[in-house]
């Protein structure tokens, strides 16, 4: 595995909750000029690439409950889908998440 580099940040909002419509506590959307990462605590977990639609998850990506939670809420899709798309090589794996 290598690091995928995100891009430079644009814009950083703070998650919110489908379920509540609430602010979710240490989990932001970041938009960079090359796609959209979700962080989760101090880790960018998930990738997004603008145009081909790749993403790319971190080792980080299936951390937690709460990870996942939210995980699913950015990519629309429940773990065991992640998983097929993982094993399938339609989503790849990376070391890191970087900035550009």
């Amino acid at each position: 595995m290598s690091s995928k580099s995100i891009g430079r940040v644009k814009k950083i909002e703070q998650l919110i909750s489908r379920h509540t419509g609430n602010p979710v506590n240490n989990h932001f959307t970041i938009f960079t000029d090359k796609g959209t990462a979700l962080q989760s605590y101090d880790s960018i977990v998930t990738f997004r690439e603008f145009g081909s639609g790749d993403v790319f998850l971190s080792p980080d990506w299936s951390y937690s409950v709460t990870t996942n939670k939210y995980r699913v809420q950015f990519l629309g899709e429940f773990k065991a889908e992640t998983d097929k798309k993982i094993a399938s090589g339609e989503y790849k794996l990376v070391d890191a998440l970087v900035f550009s």
